[in-house]
């Protein structure tokens, strides 16, 4: 079997070529340029060849029956015909790729038909995402029946090679809007905005920003999971944050679309390599509920250390080769989704000096949390339904809204912008989960007001407004919970209970509906704000 590698010797390619050449096989190395393969085979072997990546027709004088091309050059978002994958089909040869492209990746399957009436497979996203990752999927996903997340990250160290094409896929992407599947529905969110902190093994923490990847369009539909994120960063602050500047001034109008500025953006970069570290990795995690409704949350981390790191994307290309050439793939034309097991890829990361782990991190939704699993499973199911927060909930529905009349009530209520008075008015709640907390935004017919809710240990919760925080205990009888005050801080000062407003809370079912009612006063004031309703 001979391995056709476009882009052999590129920042990817050239190290699944490296890893084949070290299986003993044939490689031929192509690239647009003969003296940089030729450079490349004079180092690692395997065979020259020159070509325009653009048109490879020219491989038919290389290629015959029962050969492997693989695509490492990109960029995918370019590409509309699969006219390198209907050549090897044409040719009786496998073809693989390493999209990280998710429309691309996802329309292979066109080729089905022609793949499997020639006897070969073709397989789109042979890399980090999805083929990796979908693995990584299988094997944490063991007893839990309902997936409601799957997350991951890329997290690579700064002084790792920048290829031009995956840069340039990426800055395409930044400050344009990419679609999520979040809480069983498509929403819209704008690449490299808003960032969190990810942990990878041997202490290393990384911000991450939401990107496209296939990920986010094919496990939806592969795993039944009701929401898909996925992150990737880069080391230093200062580069991974100004990226998300440039991000926020395409969205105002204030740029043209990144890709634009490749080039000098590639110079920055490396002016910058001298910085940080040669160490990054990779974080996923899955959460769910088991056949008994227990949540159930398992995460799996990589550390590659020693620039070791652009190896990552090439392991799964390498092990569908050595399937290949087993007899272990099946015909036709598919994404990479569970192809090969983590176990094969801990195996040759493990020999690349890559470490990894799997963590019991908890995802336990924060009510389910505060009043442990027998109460919660006891709760009505549109009570739970409600609070059953792993990513995002958005509730709508309609609420009756009464303000107190004096003036102390009507500023503190202006103060915490509680909704104005209304006999009926249209409300919805957009709760979303950011780490332990939760951060509910409750819309009152074009009145916005937020808070963050936290866990404070057994049968409590802590609310926070701007500077005031409140401790709530959450005592359940028949089904329905309340949420008095038993606690208050003003910028983390302890507030005397004389000061403490006074909470009436009812969330309860009525015929299969989530409803509550929120009664809000204080001992100097009165009545502040009571809004009752229903939510769907």
């Amino acid at each position: 079997m001979k391995v056709v590698v476009l882009g052999g010797y590129g920042v990817f390619g050239g190290r699944l070529a490296r890893l084949l050449l070290g299986d003993g096989l044939h490689v031929v190395v192509v690239g647009r340029t003969l003296a940089k393969a030729e450079a490349f085979t004079a180092e690692y072997g395997g065979e020259a060849m020159e070509l325009d990546l653009r048109d490879p027709s020219g491989l038919r004088e290389v290629l015959e029956p029962g050969d492997v091309v693989v695509d490492a050059a990109g960029p995918f978002q370019a590409y509309t015909e699969y006219s390198l994958a209907r050549l090897a089909v044409e040719c009786g040869c496998h073809a693989l790729d390493l999209s990280d492209d998710a429309a691309f990746t996802m329309g292979i399957s066109e080729l089905d038909d022609a793949a499997r009436a020639a006897g070969v497979a073709v397989l789109s996203g042979v890399s980090t995402v999805p083929a990796l990752s979908s693995a990584v999927v299988e094997a944490l996903r063991g007893d839990i029946e309902e997936i409601t997340l799957i997350e991951s990250a890329i997290l690579p160290g700064n002084r790792a090679p920048r290829g031009r094409a995956v840069m340039a896929a990426i800055l395409s992407q930044v400050g344009r809007p990419m679609k999520l599947w979040r809480n069983g529905a498509w929403t819209e969110l704008p690449a490299w905005s808003g960032s969190a902190l990810r942990d990878l093994p041997k202490g290393l923490r990384r911000a991450a920003s939401p990107i496209g990847a296939p990920d986010l369009a094919l496990f939806p539909g592969a795993y039944d999971a009701r929401s898909v994120l996925f992150r990737a960063g880069l080391e230093l602050p200062l580069m991974h944050h100004s990226l998300r500047l440039l991000g926020w001034a395409h969205r105002k109008g204030l740029l043209p679309q990144l890709d634009q500025f490749t080039t000098p953006l590639l110079w920055a970069a490396e002016r910058m390599k001298g910085f940080g570290s040669d160490q990054g990795g990779m974080v996923m995690r899955v959460a769910g509920r088991d056949g008994q409704g227990k949540s159930l949350t398992r995460g799996w981390r990589l550390h590659m250390g020693q620039g070791k790191g652009p190896f990552v994307p090439a392991v799964p290309a390498l092990l569908m080769i050595r399937r290949l050439i087993a007899g272990d793939v099946p015909p036709g034309a598919r994404p990479a989704l569970g192809e090969f097991t983590l176990e094969e890829a801990e195996a040759v990361l493990a020999k690349l000096d890559g470490s990894f782990d799997r963590e019991a991190t908890d995802a336990t939704p924060l009510f389910e949390q505060a009043l442990g699993a027998e109460t919660w499973r006891a709760m009505p199911a549109s009570w739970r339904r409600a609070h059953d927060l792993w990513d995002l909930n958005t509730l709508s529905g309609e609420a009756r809204v009464t303000r107190g009349a004096g003036l102390a009530a009507k500023l503190v209520a202006a103060l915490f912008r509680f909704p104005p008075e209304r006999e009926k008015t249209p409300v919805s709640v957009r709760m979303e989960r950011v780490g332990e907390t939760e951060v509910w935004t409750r819309y009152f017919d074009g009145q916005t007001f937020r808070s963050v809710l936290s866990p404070a240990g057994s049968g409590a919760v802590r609310e926070r407004f701007g500077p005031f925080k409140f401790q709530m205990s959450l005592p359940v009888e028949d089904g329905e919970m309340g949420m008095p005050v038993t606690h208050g801080w003003f910028l983390s000062l302890p507030l005397p209970k004389a000061l403490l407003p006074r909470s009436e809370t009812r969330e309860y079912d009525e015929d299969g509906v989530f409803r509550f009612d929120v009664k809000l006063s204080a001992p100097p004031v009165g009545l502040i704000v009571h809004y009752e309703g229903w939510l769907k």
